[in-house]
């Protein structure tokens, strides 16, 4: 499976369906759970459930893959997908500016700063 080209057809199904403020942030060199963390908003939970139902539908046509785990809230506020190389963040937009999930990932994550603390 080529990563770069899942990574491209995620980002692509979710600007299709109008997904908010995708980000792809790379996590590799900060965790061993995945290479890419792909997260997005969107503006109504019919809408979460909408982009979320896309993302499996698409990713299962065009590589022939199921997410090795699939974390869904009844309300569609955060959904996860996971495909081990990628995990698909999918929020409602109020519950993505309250866990703020990119700020973590964003920058170094420097044990340094911990022990001063």
């Amino acid at each position: 499976m080529n990563i770069e080209r899942l990574k491209d057809d995620i980002v692509a199904v979710l600007e299709n369906k109008k997904a908010l403020d995708i980000e792809t942030i790379q996590v590799a060199e900060k965790t061993m759970l995945a290479e890419y963390f792909i997260i997005a908003s969107g503006s109504s939970n019919t809408q979460v459930k909408a982009l979320v139902e896309d993302v499996l539908f698409e990713v299962s046509e065009k590589h022939g893959i199921k997410p090795h785990r699939v974390e869904n809230d009844s309300g569609n506020l955060w959904n996860v997908l996971d495909y081990r190389d990628i995990v698909v963040h999918i929020f409602y937009h109020e519950e993505r500016e309250f866990y703020q999930l990119e700020k973590l990932w964003h920058g170094p994550l420097s044990l340094d700063a911990v022990d001063e603390n």
